[in-house]
């Protein structure tokens, strides 16, 4: 009976990979080149394009898609109308318009060749923006905290919204989306216009995003969510952009070479061997049941249905080189958008071979950069909100132990990877840190739709609103303090005397949590911008940490603003560890190794800590 079943699921196996077999046999290396694609044999428009969207205002509006070669295409967007020829090796056709103010009339757009045509109404022109990253940029709203206010108040016609869903990735890159990537299992797959029930399945970061600058710009505003659950920035750098630095071109190459080496009907018939192994498994545990006289509800192992999760196949995987830009980014390439906002760090910040902090400062520089190449803009707005603060939080009793932290290396390499691009006017990255949620998916995705919002409507459009941010200028020696000297105020939004957050180390680099407090002055201009940083363990000090941790203590705030956050940052460049690279298989033994030495150094320098203070405190009810 097994060998018949497993017969039957190799037959459906070859057929399900057929396609992917053809593709193989049109190029030596598919994987490196855009997916093989037929001229089709009816007119096709590109997925991206569906009633009730937002083209780009004030850009060239480019539209495209597919017809039978050498056909005749003719496009009409309002009183616009152009004409285009379907490609002779792929039926590719374009009309590129003239670029258009806002507009809040919906207008149609009509596509037509020959016989057929394809209609879509209700048209805005407006701002697209995209949102991009990984699971906390596609949290919905309404699993977050005041869901319920927000959604009830999301009567907002002129915002609408599109996802591109997981399971779109791809080892290719792709040219057009499938229906059945667009909003998830919903049977509509046109964009949709903003209601209480639209927004409480939108990711909330975009959705309280979108909407602050819809109404603070009475314009129409596109939001299409594409962040993926899981991926890891190397699958969100465009494919292009790996070949510009030798070590990301060496990781390419390696993604590739797995590619190649992997077959999907072997990969398969593993699964049905190790089926069989367990249904024999526990059809022999059920027969013991029945001799002893047992009941014991033993769950029966699941059959191979003859699907591979895109997890399984090396560029394919979330985690591996350009496949989720390649299939829910870059596939519209060629639509005009306004910006993107990006949320990701969680997959890259933990310790295993995947945490490596150089070679994710250097994709967040060629990520963007793609970006900026594929969209046409070579000053396209983005913010980068960095890594939340999700895991146990930071609180006095663990201190030097939550400071040895994975994330905070990720969150200084988003910073450090948006100021290589040098371009400081059109990039920001936001903190997100001290909003301490002890969850995989911190519940606080409001405050950061409200901020990423501040900073958009401030330096993208130019409006009189509130968003800064400070850095540290220098950090001098007054033994046995530091004193940090910053470019703008910080002090605690609630005014508190008390400043948390900082560690301090001599040049043993064993960092222990620090006294810090604002330095007094009476020059108005120094006001709130020098910080005195101390320890009674340190006495010859030499750096500073500051919210060094996953969900780390820190309460400066620019300007004292609660929505301004002060970054994390570091003042000495000891790395986390010998950075491992994907390719060394021995890299997850190499780190464990290297995690536990530093576990070690980190509970000694507590215990340390907790017992000078318990020696230092006066015994209860003395005087």
């Amino acid at each position: 009976m097994h060998h018949q079943y497993l017969n039957s699921l190799l037959a459906l196996l070859v057929l399900s990979v057929g396609t992917f077999a053809q593709a193989q046999s049109t190029s030596a290396t598919p994987h490196s080149h855009l997916r093989p694609v037929k001229p089709p044999a009816s007119l096709k428009v590109h997925g991206i394009f569906r009633s009730h969207m937002v083209l780009q205002r004030d850009k060239p509006i480019t539209i495209w898609g597919w017809a039978p070669v050498g056909s005749k295409v003719t496009v009409a967007l309002g009183d616009q109308k152009g004409e285009s020829k379907a490609a002779a090796d792929s039926g590719r056709w374009e009309v590129v318009f003239a670029a258009e103010p806002a507009n809040a009339q919906g207008q149609s757009l009509v596509v037509q060749s020959g016989d057929e045509s394809v209609r879509m109404d209700d048209i805005l022109i407006g701002d697209v923006w995209v949102m991009n990253g990984q699971s906390n940029m596609a949290f919905a709203l309404k699993g977050v905290f005041e869901a319920d206010l927000e959604s009830a108040t999301a009567h907002l016609p002129l915002l609408r919204h599109l996802r591109i869903k997981a399971g779109a990735e791809s080892e290719y890159v792709e040219t057009d989306i499938k229906e059945e990537f667009l909003n998830g299992d919903d049977p509509d797959k046109n964009w949709k216009v903003v209601t209480p029930a639209v927004a409480s399945e939108m990711g909330a970061i975009g959705y309280v995003f979108g909407s602050q600058l819809q109404r603070a710009l009475q314009i129409p505003i596109g939001i299409i969510d594409n962040a993926r659950g899981g991926a890891s920035l190397e699958s969100l750098v465009p494919r292009h952009k790996f070949a510009d630095h030798p070590d990301a071109k060496a990781y390419l190459k390696w993604v590739d070479d797995r590619r190649a080496a992997f077959s999907e009907q072997a990969f398969l018939a593993e699964q049905i061997r190790k089926y069989e192994e367990s249904l024999k498994q526990h059809e022999k545990q059920i027969a013991d049941d029945q001799e002893k006289g047992r009941k014991v509800n033993r769950r029966k192992p699941n059959k191979p249905d003859g699907s591979i999760r895109t997890w399984s196949v090396p560029g394919r995987s979330p985690s591996d080189a350009a496949a989720c830009y390649n299939g829910m980014f870059g596939v519209f390439k060629g639509l005009s958008i306004k910006g993107v906002a990006f949320h990701q760090g969680f997959n890259n910040s933990m310790m295993n071979t995947s945490c490596n902090p150089k070679f994710y400062r250097l994709l967040m520089k060629l990520m963007v950069q793609g970006w900026r190449e594929d969209f046409k803009d070579p000053h396209l707005p983005v913010a980068v909100i960095g890594l939340c603060a999700g895991g146990q939080a930071q609180t006095a009793l663990n201190f030097e132990m939550e400071g040895l932290s994975t994330a905070s290396y990720i969150r200084e390499a988003q910073q450090h990877g948006l100021a290589d691009i040098q371009d400081p006017e059109h990039t920001a990255y936001i903190p997100s840190d001290d909003q301490r949620i002890p969850q995989l998916h911190p519940q606080k995705k409001k405050e950061l739709g409200l901020r990423a919002a501040r900073w958009a409507l401030k330096t993208v459009y130019g409006m009189n609103i509130i968003w800064d941010t400070a850095n540290i200028v220098s950090a001098k020696q007054e033994w046995p303090a530091l004193v940090l000297t910053f470019d703008r105020a910080v002090f605690p939004d609630d005014m508190s005397a008390v400043i948390e957050g900082f560690s301090i180390a001599d040049r043993s680099g064993t960092y222990f949590m620090a006294n810090a407090s604002i330095r007094p002055t009476k020059d108005k201009a120094m006001a709130n911008r020098q910080i005195v940083v101390s320890s009674p363990l340190v006495t010859e000090p030499v750096s500073v940490r500051y919210s060094w941790a996953r969900g780390p203590m820190g309460n400066l705030k620019v300007d004292g603003k609660p929505w301004q956050p002060l970054q994390s940052f570091r003042t000495d460049n000891i790395d986390f560890s010998a950075e491992v690279s994907h390719m060394d298989p021995d890299g997850p033994r190499k780190n464990a190794e290297e995690l536990k030495k530093l576990k070690e150094e980190a509970a000694a320098a507590l215990k340390k800590r907790l017992d000078n203070a318990q020696m230092s405190s006066p015994p209860l009810g003395s005087h």
